[in-house]
């Protein structure tokens, strides 16, 4: 067994395409990725409610005039939570429409929805290995957390419109034309998005150049979960629900926030073995510390680089 696998581990470092992407899973795993994943996706959890409570008042004010618009938009935004969004919709109410109640009501569902930055900025930092003394302390901190909330959230707003409107091109043009150049351009948004996430989260200590290729992957990989989304959060949603009732819907959409916080990780694991050539790596245990010590080697080369 063990010379099969020294056999197996051997063939994987020679050849390239199967080397990458074990050296991503290694680089995951080491840094403990997955449970920063399960703490963003808590933090999600928490701020989904507010940040779509603030979305539905700001179509209420600046749609009133145009209904089918509106809840074209607010049924595509619910679209980004498959199954679920249903559930979302008909326990969702709206803010104070005016005046000082607005705006207080907006600031606190910022800072309420801060957590889900803050748990975001603390993940990217230790994916690429940022030491705390380089991370910003308050207030700087805060800005950076709401900085990140509003590029998320307008990015959010910005391919949700565009999907509302590619579901209603069918009115002004004919063919498929509209419709792919809707997902097309939306899809260009969304890697602009996290790119400029990716860098607010890094803290400015990465270079623009070096989050690109990650940015493209998580925007391909989340249009390619709202595709196949519907089927996995349904199969979850089905077995809980018959276990928990009422609370597989909340053990549903956990699962679904969980998925989009790991892929979304891993394409940002991508960048850093990428810039720092964190691969081939071995599969055996006990070269962690030499692992180790090419991460250490990479971040020094990034300080320098800087």
């Amino acid at each position: 067994m063990s010379r099969s696998i020294d056999a197996a581990d051997r063939f994987q470092q020679r050849w390239p395409p199967l080397a990458f992407p074990v050296g991503v899973y290694r680089k995951f795993a080491a840094d403990r990725a997955g449970n920063l994943a399960a703490l963003i996706a808590y933090y999600a959890f928490l701020a989904l409610f507010p940040l779509l409570l603030l979305f539905v008042t700001v179509l209420d004010m600046t749609l009133r005039g145009n209904p089918d618009l509106r809840q074209r938009l607010l049924n595509s935004a619910l679209a980004q939570y498959p199954v679920i969004g249903d559930q979302i919709k008909s326990n969702l109410g709206s803010l104070p429409g005016t005046g000082l109640p607005l705006v207080v009501s907006i600031v606190v569902l910022l800072l309420g929805a801060r957590g889900v930055a803050s748990a975001m900025r603390n993940a990217l930092c230790e994916v690429w290995d940022i030491p705390r003394d380089r991370r910003p302390g308050f207030p700087l901190s805060l800005l950076n957390e709401i900085a990140l909330v509003l590029v998320v959230g307008i990015g959010l707003v910005v391919t949700t419109a565009l999907s509302g409107l590619a579901g209603g091109a069918g009115h002004i043009l004919t063919g498929a034309g509209a419709l792919i150049g809707a997902v097309a351009i939306s899809l260009c948004l969304n890697v602009g998005v996290f790119w400029l996430a990716f860098r607010i989260a890094t803290v400015r200590q990465v270079r623009w150049r070096d989050l690109p290729v990650g940015a493209a992957i998580a925007a391909v990989v989340w249009q390619v979960l709202q595709v196949f989304g519907g089927y996995v959060v349904t199969h979850q949603l089905h077995r809980a629900s018959s276990l928990y009732g009422t609370f597989g819907v909340v053990l549903g959409l956990l699962a679904w926030l969980y998925l989009q916080a790991e892929v979304t990780l891993y394409a940002a694991e991508i960048d850093v073995v990428l810039v720092r050539r964190l691969w081939p790596r071995s599969l055996r245990g006990e070269v962690k510390q030499q692992e180790s010590q090419d991460e250490k080697e990479g971040q020094r080369d990034d300080q320098r680089a800087a």
